[in-house]
This record gives structure tokens, sequence and C-alpha cells, in this order.
């Protein structure tokens, strides 16, 4: 009983199918990033039109997202969001800071009964500034987008060999050495 157990405990890794396919984007030949299935990726494709989800499955140089096929070829440019902090949120807040310090300086001016060209100090120009430019900037750091040509490229690494190559072209012959018998 030990015996068959060991056996099909052997076996076992020669059924299984632990590899996938694998999308690799490259910046001048060094990956930057790469993809597999089950991951979420963001791409534009070569029609102009921006697609998310997740990757399903990989096969014969497609990627399925959400079930759909794209061929790799058919993806102009990534969208890649480098941390999970909330840009946009922060990007919004920081803005309505800036906002509010502009309205309070009015607001106390008003209450002071200052003149109107005096209610808000240079400090406080100098500081909703900053916020706003600010939040603005942050707003815009959210992702970076990764287009394919030259400096970016996408390549579909394809990890499933159904038959070996010299099956399928007679030309190509295992490599052997050639040397005569030493007997």
């Amino acid at each position: 009983m030990k015996n068959t157990i060991s056996v099909l405990l052997l076996l076992l890794p020669l059924i299984s199918l632990a590899q996938t396919d694998v999308l690799i984007l490259q910046k001048n030949g060094r990956n930057i990033k790469t993809y597999d299935v089950g991951q979420t990726i963001i791409f534009k494709t070569i029609y102009d039109q921006w697609l998310g989800g997740t990757i399903t499955t990989m096969r014969n140089d497609s990627i399925f997202l959400n079930d759909i096929p794209f061929h790799v070829h058919e993806i102009a440019a990534i969208r890649y969001e480098g941390t999970k902090w909330n840009y946009v949120t922060d990007g919004t807040l920081l803005i309505i800071a800036g906002v509010g310090v502009l309205v309070i300086n009015v607001v106390n001016g008003l209450y002071r009964n200052d003149k109107a060209g005096t209610w808000i100090a240079t400090s406080g120009w100098i500081t909703a500034g900053a916020f706003i430019i600010g939040g603005l900037l942050l707003r815009r750091a959210r992702y970076s987008d990764y287009i394919m040509g030259k400096k970016y490229t996408l390549h579909y690494l394809n990890m499933h060999v159904e038959t070996m190559p010299s099956n399928n072209n007679p030309s190509l012959k295992p490599t052997e050495p050639n040397q005569p018998d030493a007997h």
C-alpha cells in the first residue's frame, strides 16, 4: 500500500498542469510586469477602446479578458496602477481643502468688515494654490500608460508544448554532438 501511494505521488507532477502561459511587458528588453491567469489588467486596443477586467485564460497568443478573446497584437497600451492608494479621493480632498482655505479667508474678511480686495492674504493664496495644484497633480498621478512601440513591448510566452519541434519539422534534429566513437 505504501509503495502504491509513493508511486502515485511521484507520478502526479507528470500529469498535472502547473504552468500557464504568461504575458510579459518589457521596457527596452527588461521585464517590467508579467501577467498571468487570474490577474486584473487594463489595456487599450488598437481600436481606441479601453478595457479592463480579469484574465480568465491564455491560449494561442490570445488572452481572454472576462472570457472575451484578444490577440496580443491588438493591445496598443497597458495602464498600470502603481499603488493601492486612492489618488482620486486624496486629490479631490486636497482641492476641496484649497477652496475651503479661500472660503474661510473670505468669511473672515466679511466678519472683520475688511475691503473686498484684502479678504484673502498672500499666505491664503499660497496655501490654497498649493492645495489645489497638489490635488490636481495627485489626481493625475494615479496611473501610468505604457504605449506599445519602440520603448515598450508585449510578449506572449507559451508554456505549453504539445509536441516536440522535431516531430513537426523534419529539418530539425535532436541536438547531439557529432563525434566519432572513441572505441
